[in-house]
């Protein structure tokens, strides 16, 4: 399923978020045949969760990998975590060089990444020390909140292992 095949758009999401800004309730959760929707309050704003079934989207049976990175993957080791569901971009604007490389020595700050969510970029920051070992999701991929995008090795030049 392509960006372009997703059953609820942005706007929509927003639509339902102000739906239930005007409610007394904290969250709702949508499901049809085809996705899940689960948006919800907290004190600082509100948050969503989706899924897709693309067994019953249309194409389904064309469909050659799965449109959203998975959300927890084993226990891989040290490595950067999707914060929030959204598309993953590796750099901060089209044709731009990537904000990290295989090989790149990162620190808890260190900006790896983008996710837009809802048409807002969100930087992804490494949250360790380490050395970029792998980089598991490509370019302007969907993925899910906690959806692993890089392992780091287990040593820093000079430093504590991890």
């Amino acid at each position: 399923m392509s960006k372009t095949d997703l059953p609820l758009t942005p706007e929509d999401v927003a639509e339902i978020a102000a739906i239930l800004d005007g409610t007394a309730y904290d969250r709702i959760d949508v499901t049809t045949a085809r996705f899940r929707l689960r948006v919800a309050r907290d004190g600082q704003g509100f948050t969503q969760d989706w899924s897709f079934d693309e067994a019953a989207a249309p194409g389904a049976a064309m469909a050659a990998a799965p449109a959203v990175a998975p959300a927890i993957q084993a226990d891989i080791g040290p490595c950067v975590r999707a914060p929030l569901p959204g598309t993953f971009y590796r750099a901060p604007a089209p044709g731009a060089p990537p904000f990290v490389e295989v090989g790149a020595v990162v620190t808890p700050d260190t900006v790896v990444g983008i996710i837009e969510t809802m048409k807002l970029m969100n930087p992804v920051h490494a949250g360790i020390d380490g050395v970029i070992s792998a980089i598991l999701v490509d370019n302007a991929t969907m993925i899910a909140k906690g959806a692993a995008l890089m392992l780091l090795d287990g040593a820093l030049p000079d430093g504590p292992a991890l």
